[in-house]
């Protein structure tokens, strides 16, 4: 096939993200065998040098597009702008920084300061910018404000042009937004924008601020719309997310009527995605949600984070699409200097399981992609070594690579599932233990998107409607099954508009999975798993206990272990790793009490650390599923000589010795059939003992 390719066109390559850094170095790698290929890559934000490098100094070519101009303002200029008088909050950051008072220093820096100022400027600016580095990146702002030196201070407003009390107050909010978001500011700026209009010809135009999250834009929405300065008569305050309603994203390109402004709150999903064309002024607060992966800890995280030059230029570039406008930078221009120029690459901050599963099945014909840790390392940018190790133990881990590092059976039909490994792995158990449907719901949900949206000022109703879907399940996967069951049921008696609105849920997201099971039904029928005829594939999937049995067997080891405290309070949350965790609060599992647990043990899709470590996507789950799909299982006696049944050495219950004994044997049984099925799909119940194992262990997990 490639044989008949002439060229290849790959557009979007700033984004940067996980497939596409790997389809650019196949590429790379394709240029050296196919000298008569030709590679055409296209962005609106390139960093051409880098690719230009990268492509062994190919030439490049910039098209010029048109603009209007923008006119911009650093938090300087808008203090100054606005008279911004800060909160006692905000000028008591600085005090909790606490830098240790250096006397021999600030002496230094009072002999400075008695010099002339104009004569000596590039002096005093190398011997700040010194400070800068020696106490840990502060800023040389910071440094004069933190020992309360008015006359440095002073020294700033020199150089800057500006009054003592304004630089005070830069310096107080820099070092705030350090941590926090100033929303006083925010919406100080939008009054200001108001009453004093740059264009006073167009009317004003509409406001666009950018903030990180869906936390942050309610709490501004709120502000503004409690503000009696924003009347309803006069103001159209629209937040806009992705998770929100198609009908509430829709109405930010609805034009206001005469006399009255719009004010959009979006996250980054307006820097590039869409385009208002009646924005006219940009408030860009200078954050950005980041997901990050800590391969030391093995976790995620996604925190709000200073956001590049290449972000700052896409939201300033929202307020001059279709006329002149004007964009007001929150953070000084000290700040900016600071800034990265572009986004981490993904491969460089995300786990890399299913790409190295990836690299080792595109390993045929002229593309030789070799070890993975040796491919990776021709990556534009390579993730750590120790990114990568991490993924292939838990490939490793999972059987899906041999120690060789050669993909096994299950490996090379995981490697064919557009999902996660893990995911991958829990549709083909679903196949063998007859609960397909719902499985197929559930790996279709965590691998594309929540499909419930955020209801603005209605987040305890939509609460209510999670608790009622999940039918005392305490599972957010069966919450999602009884919710997709419900829509597929109201889709055939034609009310789905309603039951999507009463369970405030996006059909555009409900239609995207329903697509997205057959495609993952076609793999498994592709890959022999499934048959045409597959009536019994359904056979347990309304057994509530096997469907989560199943969705535990694709987890593991995602296991927390909840401690039980006094009734009517929440269990304490703990992980193999983490003394301290807590249940997400769009989890139905949320603050529930201990009263409302069977068990101690909940498995999780994913563990993410924000305010704190949080489990997303949360079920409890039962003992036997963890003997049966968890890791090594073994036996012994405690200090008290009680028989008692561990898995992977921390996973502990009490067992009487003949039902230990009859765990262990079907679990080496179940292995045994596994390894058989996956090696060869159509022979899972060719043999009758293959049967009667599934069906002990489906009935021990039923009447547990």
């Amino acid at each position: 096939m490639l044989a008949a390719i002439s060229h290849i066109v790959l557009d979007e390559i700033h984004e940067r993200d996980l497939l596409s850094d790997f389809l650019i170095t196949i590429i790379k790698q394709l240029t050296s065998k196919r000298k008569d290929l030709k590679v055409i890559l296209m962005s609106a934000t390139l960093n051409a040098e880098t690719f230009s490098s990268y492509f062994n100094d190919s030439p490049s070519i910039t098209i010029p597009g048109f603009t209007f101009p923008v006119q911009e303002y650093y938090l300087e200029d808008v203090v100054r702008m606005i008279d911004y008088k800060p909160s006692e909050d905000v000028y008591y950051s600085l005090k909790r920084l606490g830098l240790k008072y250096d006397r021999l220093t600030m002496r230094k820096l009072d002999f400075e300061e008695k010099r002339k100022l104009q004569q000596e400027r590039e002096i005093y600016q190398k011997e700040l910018m010194d400070y800068e580095v020696e106490l840990v990146n502060m800023n040389y702002i910071l440094v004069m404000v933190l020992h309360v030196k008015l006359d440095s201070v002073k020294l700033f407003a020199l150089f800057y042009h500006f009054p003592r009390h304004i630089s005070h107050a830069v310096c107080a909010i820099d070092a705030f937004l350090q941590q926090k978001l100033d929303f006083d500011l925010m919406v100080a700026t939008v009054k200001h924008i108001i009453r004093n209009p740059h264009s006073r010809s167009t009317g004003g135009g509409a406001i666009l601020v950018f903030l990180p999250g869906w936390s942050d834009i309610k709490q501004l929405h709120q502000m503004l719309t409690q503000d009696r300065f924003f009347s309803p008569n006069k103001y159209r305050i629209l937040p806009l997310h992705s998770m929100l309603p198609t009908a509430n994203q829709q109405q930010i390109f609805d034009r206001p009527p005469p006399g009255v402004t719009k004010i959009v709150i979006a996250t980054n999903i307006a820097e590039t995605s869409i385009t208002i064309d009646d924005i006219v002024y940009v408030i860009d607060c200078g954050k950005i949600k980041i997901r990050k992966f800590e391969a030391g800890k093995n976790i995620n995280s996604l925190n709000a984070d200073w956001l590049t030059r290449a972000n700052a230029k896409q939201r300033k570039g929202r307020s001059g699409r279709v006329q002149e406008g004007v964009c007001f930078h929150l953070f000084s221009r000290l700040q900016e200097r600071k800034l990265d120029e572009y986004m981490i690459p993904e491969i460089l901050r995300s786990p890399l399981d299913q790409l190295c599963l990836h690299i080792k099945v595109c390993n045929i014909g002229i593309l030789k992609l070799g070890k993975i840790q040796e491919f990776l390392s021709q990556v534009m940018e390579p993730p750590a070594t120790d990114l990568v190790e991490l993924s292939l133990q838990k490939l490793t881990s999972m059987n899906a690579l041999d120690p060789n590092e050669c993909l096994t059976p299950l490996g090379y039909h995981l490697a064919r599932f557009p999902v996660e490994p893990q995911l991958g792995k829990m549709l083909i158990l679903a196949t063998m233990f007859s609960c397909l449907d719902p499985i197929l719901t559930i790996a279709a949900t965590l691998s594309f998107k929540d499909p419930f949206t955020l209801p603005l000022g209605k987040e305890d109703e939509a609460n209510v409607r999670k608790q009622e879907l999940a039918r005392g399940s305490n599972s957010d996967h069966m919450m999602l099954v009884n919710m997709f069951d419900g829509w597929l049921a109201a889709k055939r008696a034609g009310s789905d508009r309603e039951y999507c609105w009463n369970n405030f849920l996006s059909s555009s997201t409900l239609k995207m999975l329903c697509d997205m099971r057959q495609q993952f039904k076609g793999h498994l029928h592709e890959a022999g798993f499934l048959s045409s005829d597959s009536a019994d594939a359904n056979q347990h999937s309304n057994n509530t206990k096997v469907v989560q049995a199943i969705v535990c067997a694709g987890l593991y080891p995602n296991v927390a272990k909840m401690l039980k405290m006094k009734p009517h309070r929440p269990p304490k949350i703990s992980t193999k790793t983490d003394r301290k965790v807590a249940i997400h609060p769009k989890s139905v599992n949320c603050d529930k009490s201990s009263d409302h647990f069977t068990h101690q043990w909940l498995c999780y899709y994913e563990k993410m650390k924000t305010a704190e470590v949080y489990l997303y996507d949360t079920s409890e789950v039962s003992p036997y599923p963890l003997l049966f799909f968890g890791g090594d299982v073994s036996t012994f006696k405690d200090n008290e000589g009680v028989n008692r049944i561990s898995v992977d050495g921390w996973i502990e219950f009490k067992s009487e010795s003949n039902v230990a004994e009859t765990v262990k044997k079907l679990r080496k049984e179940l292995d045994s059939i596994l390894e058989r099925k996956i090696r060869d799909p159509d022979s899972i119940l060719q043999q009758a003992s293959d049967g009667s194992v599934i069906k002990s262990i489906i009935d021990l997990i039923s009447c547990e």
